[in-house]
């Protein structure tokens, strides 16, 4: 390496001087801006927790609010003349009155409903009993019949036995 004279030599160390300035500037603004980071940081805390607080206050406060503003609705008819209160009561009225009917025509629809399948139930009973009925009908008819075929043919057998028995008899007589 070639040897440096004195004002290169001043040169590369003021050189070195601003690059040790420049790298110092930097690590002080990196130093302040950490600071700032940390310190906003507490206050993000700071500022989570007092809106946890106010939200733990303002909710019931709300709360009370909305109701005292229903039930302010609610009597404010009643509250503001006898003319508003007839005129609320009147409208109570209709829909109790519409309620009734709407309940009456449930009632009715549903009895007609259970009407019918008492009636379709009794149908069907009525229909299979006929069934019973007449295959009970036929079926002593049936057996009837062939009691008295037994007792014919039976009754038959029986006379010629006796028929040839009377006939063995005065054979030997």
């Amino acid at each position: 390496m070639a040897t440096q004279t004195e004002t290169q030599r001043k040169a590369t160390a003021r050189k070195a001087a601003a690059t040790r300035r420049r790298n110092a500037a930097k690590r002080s603004q990196s130093a302040r801006k950490a600071a700032e980071t940390r310190a906003q940081a507490e206050l993000s805390t700071a500022a989570v927790v007092q809106a946890q607080a106010e939200r733990a206050v303002l909710i019931p406060v709300g709360a009370a609010l909305v109701a005292r503003d229903a039930v302010v609705d609610v009597a404010k008819p009643y509250t503001e003349g006898r003319e508003s209160a007839e005129k609320e009561l009147g409208k109570i009225q209709k829909r109790v009155s519409t309620n009734l009917r709407k309940f009456e025509r449930r009632g009715s629809t549903a009895r007609n409903k259970a009407v019918r399948e008492v009636k379709r139930t009794r149908t069907r009973l009525e229909r299979e009993l006929r069934q019973r009925r007449t295959k009970a009908v036929r079926t002593v008819k049936g057996v009837r019949r062939d009691a008295e075929r037994q007792v014919k043919t039976t009754r038959r057998e029986v006379e010629r036995q006796a028929e040839h028995l009377a006939q063995r008899v005065g054979a030997i007589a």
